[in-house]
């Protein structure tokens, strides 16, 4: 670990000339255009899809609430304009080891899915989902890095957990601002972390996640293990043993099977 913190600083001492006169926004785009190549480039910015599959853990109040055998499926879409306010990506969560119940995350809704039938989850619910999504790292350097009054502003350097990291501001046209740490060797992100204002209780919370364990699939990197922080505590995991990207994907998996029971929702 030492000796990879020197690599660091003494990369960083090599730059220092080149990089003297830089901006704070112009370190943070180059720094966050660094990440792009680093995750695989343009076969990064070409995903089309992708399939996630491992254990997933739920937590609450740091105690272990839920386990289950996930599998997550994510199509990016085209044509979506008002990427600052609109999904441009769809997503189906399975679990269990038959797979046969689930979550469907569509641009305006959301639907949980048993051999009951489907029910229309609460709309706060959709809502939380879809402010993660916006302001998720992968999602925003896919999806939104040229939206227009998006901006990277770097905060400097510091050391996380022994880990020289790179820091900036990612900030969209409606003053959303998500912090992420770049890992200076590797140029990958290790970790983000935004605010969010309930809208029951209308108090702050903190929203962390924790990226590691990335490995190469089909040109591009990918973190295998993820976890999720809300303030302070850890409420879920995922440890991936398998990552597809670009494979065929049936269409009908994003939607609701035909003739599918409509509950009531609760």
């Amino acid at each position: 670990m030492r000796v990879r913190i020197a690599a660091a600083v003494l990369a960083a001492a090599g730059f220092c000339v080149s990089l003297g006169a830089e901006t704070n926004q112009e370190r943070g785009k180059r720094v966050v255009n660094e990440c792009v190549d680093a995750l695989g480039g343009d076969r990064f910015m070409n995903m089309q899809n992708r399939e996630e599959g491992g254990r997933a853990y739920s937590f609450y109040r740091e105690q272990l609430s839920g386990l289950s055998f996930a599998t997550i499926f994510s199509e990016y879409q085209t044509g979506v304009t008002d990427t600052t306010h609109n999904l441009a990506v769809r997503e189906r969560q399975n679990f269990g080891k038959n797979q046969d119940s689930g979550v469907l995350f569509a641009e305006k809704e959301a639907w949980e899915v048993t051999f009951r039938g489907a029910r229309l989850l609460a709309q706060d619910r959709f809502e939380r989902y879809k402010e993660t999504t916006l302001r998720d790292v992968f999602y925003i350097l896919r999806v939104r890095l040229k939206e227009a009054g998006m901006i990277f502003e770097s905060r400097g350097a510091d050391v996380l957990q022994n880990v020289p990291v790179e820091i900036v501001d990612i900030t969209d046209a409606d003053n959303r601002t998500t912090t992420v740490y770049f890992d200076q060797v590797t140029k990958l992100p290790v970790r983000q972390r935004f605010e969010r204002r309930d809208p029951k209780t209308r108090l702050v919370d903190e929203e962390i996640t924790v990226y590691s364990k990335y490995r190469e699939v089909a040109g591009v990197e990918w973190p295998y293990a993820i976890t999720r922080e809300r303030n302070g505590e850890k409420i879920y995991q995922i440890f991936s043993d398998r990552v597809e990207i670009n494979r065929p994907l049936k269409p009908q998996l994003f939607d609701l099977p035909s003739g599918m029971k409509v509950l009531k929702p609760i």
